[in-house]
Order: C-alpha cells, then structure tokens, then sequence
C-alpha cells in the first residue's frame, strides 16, 4: 500500500509540475480566438446567404424520399 501511496504522489507532482504550472503562466491569444469566432460566424452567414435556399431544398427532397418509402 505504501508503494502504492509513493507512485500515486509521483504521479500527482508530475502532472502539477508538468501541466498546471505552465497553465498557470500562459495568459492565451484572446485577439487571435476573438477574430476566429468572428470569421468563422462571417463565413458561416456568407455560406448560409449563398445556398441556404439550396440546402433546404436537398433537405426537403431527402426528408419527402425517406417518407414516401
């Protein structure tokens, strides 16, 4: 039991050394994460403009084929 207790503690102060402290430092790309969600949205409504009326058809034609079977 107490090997195990030792590799359980091993274990722990690795993942705390290894993991959570350099966590702790990094401040992250908040612009660079703004300007991806906000391209993404703006690619997503460009492609929803552009063939939304298409993609509800394909939709309408599969929905009525798996119906009508």
């Amino acid at each position: 039991m107490e090997m195990i207790n030792r590799k359980l503690f091993a274990c722990s102060y690795w993942i705390r050394r290894r993991v959570l402290e350099p966590m702790k430092n990094s401040r992250g790309d908040v612009p660079g994460w703004v300007l991806v969600v906000l391209m993404t949205a703006g690619l997503v409504t460009v492609l929803w403009a552009v063939a939304g009326p298409r993609l509800s058809a394909m939709l309408a034609r599969a929905l009525d084929a798996v119906s009508s079977q």
